[in-house]
C-alpha cells in the first residue's frame, strides 16, 4: 500500500527530474574512496553502499555541480547517512556518544582540522576532514558558519530524538514535524546549494522570511515523503519517531489511515509551496541569479528525495 501511495505522490509532483551526468562516476569513486578511508566494509557491506547511491542523490540535488564539486558532495551526504545509521537501529550511540560526535564534528567544521575532540575519530572523521576540504577553501566565513550551526542542529535533533527514544516517549504530531526538520538534515544539504552553484547568499538574504518559509516547507515535504518510505522500519524500531506513527497515534486511526491522511498533507503543501516559490519577490540584479539557484535547489531537494527514495536500495519501496 504505501509503495503505491509513494508512486502517486511521484506522479502528482509538480516538480521536474533532474540527475547530474556525474553521478554513476562519482557513485563508483565513492565506494572505493570509503574503502581507502579505512571503513570497515565487507563485500556486503560494500554492496549495499553501492546500492544505496548516495552519489545519485546528491546528483539529483546538485545536477549541474561539476565532477570534483559532485565528489564532494557525495562525500559529505555518505558521512551524514553513515552517522544517521549509528544513531539508529539496536546497535544506536548512547545520547552522550551523540553529543561527542557532535562537538568532534564542529570543532572541524569552526576550528579546521587540526582540532581534535576524544569522542570523533577514525574513518568518519577522515571522510568528514576529506569531504569539508573544498567548501572550506572556498567559501566565505559566514557561510562555512552557517554549515557548521545547521550540522549542529541536525545533530542536536538526533540526541533529542535519542533521548526520547530511550525513554519510550512518542512525540506528538507538533513536536514530530519540528524535530524532523533536524533530523532530516535538510538545513545542511541547503547552504551546499551555493557551494555546487558558487553563489554564497549574504544571510539577511538566506534568511529572509519567504525564503524560510520555502525551506521549512521543501523540508517538511522530503521528510514526509521519507516517512511513508521508512514507515515499516520505523514501526519496528524508531519509537514512534515517524509522522505516520505520529498521526495515527494522535488521531485514534489506524496507520493505513494515517498514511492517507500524510499523503494528502504532503499534497497541501506540495501545493502551497509551489505557490510561494513563484511570489516570491526581486531582491535586484545583484542578487537574482543567486535567489534563483536557491529556490531552483530547494525544489530539486523535493523531488531530488522523491526519485532517490524509489531507486535506491535503502528502502524497500525501491524499484
Amino acid at each position: 500500500m504505501t509503495a503505491a501511495v509513494l508512486r502517486a505522490l511521484r506522479a502528482d509532483c509538480p516538480i521536474p527530474p533532474r540527475l547530474s551526468p556525474h553521478a554513476d562516476p562519482v557513485q563508483e569513486w565513492l565506494v572505493d574512496q570509503l574503502v581507502r578511508l579505512g571503513l570497515p566494509l565487507d563485500p556486503a557491506m560494500r554492496e549495499r553502499l553501492a546500492r544505496a547511491g548516495f552519489a545519485r542523490y546528491a546528483g539529483r540535488l546538485y545536477p549541474d555541480a561539476s565532477e570534483p564539486d559532485l565528489r564532494a558532495l557525495a562525500a559529505l551526504f555518505t558521512w551524514f547517512f553513515l552517522v544517521d545509521d549509528a544513531c539508529e537501529g539496536p546497535d544506536r550511540l548512547a545520547p552522550a556518544q551523540i553529543r561527542a560526535l557532535r562537538d568532534g564534528a564542529l570543532a572541524l567544521l569552526r576550528v579546521g582540522p587540526r582540532a581534535r575532540h576524544p569522542g570523533f575519530s577514525g574513518p568518519l572523521r577522515r571522510l568528514l576532514v576529506q569531504a569539508w576540504r573544498e567548501p572550506r577553501r572556498r567559501m566565505p566565513a559566514r557561510w562555512r558558519l552557517r554549515f557548521a550551526d545547521a550540522v549542529a542542529d541536525h545533530l542536536d535533533g538526533a540526541e533529542r530524538e535519542a533521548v526520547a527514544t530511550v525513554a519510550g516517549r512518542p512525540p506528538g504530531v507538533a513536536e514530530y514535524v519540528r524535530l524532523r526538520r533536524a533530523t532530516s538534515a535538510a538545513y545542511v544539504s541547503y547552504p551546499l546549494i551555493e557551494f555546487a552553484a558558487g553563489r554564497p547568499m549574504p544571510d539577511a538574504v538566506y534568511h529572509y522570511p519567504a525564503l524560510r518559509r520555502l525551506a521549512d516547507l521543501a523540508n517538511d515535504l522530503l521528510s514526509w515523503y521519507n516517512d511513508l518510505a521508512s514507515l515499516e522500519r520505523d514501526r519496528a524500531g524508531a519509537g514512534g519517531h515517524n509522522l505516520v506513527l505520529a498521526v495515527a497515534a494522535e488521531r485514534g486511526v489506524p496507520v493505513p489511515a494515517a498514511v492517507d491522511l500524510v499523503a494528502a498533507r504532503w499534497r497541501a503543501e506540495m501545493a502551497r509551496f509551489v505557490a510561494l516559490r513563484a511570489a516570491v519577490p526581486s531582491f535586484g540584479p545583484a542578487l537574482d541569479e543567486a535567489v534563483t539557484a536557491h529556490l531552483d535547489g530547494l525544489a530539486n531537494a523535493v523531488r531530488g528525495t522523491v526519485d532517490w527514495t524509489l531507486e535506491s536500495a535503502r528502502y524497500p519501496v525501491a524499484g
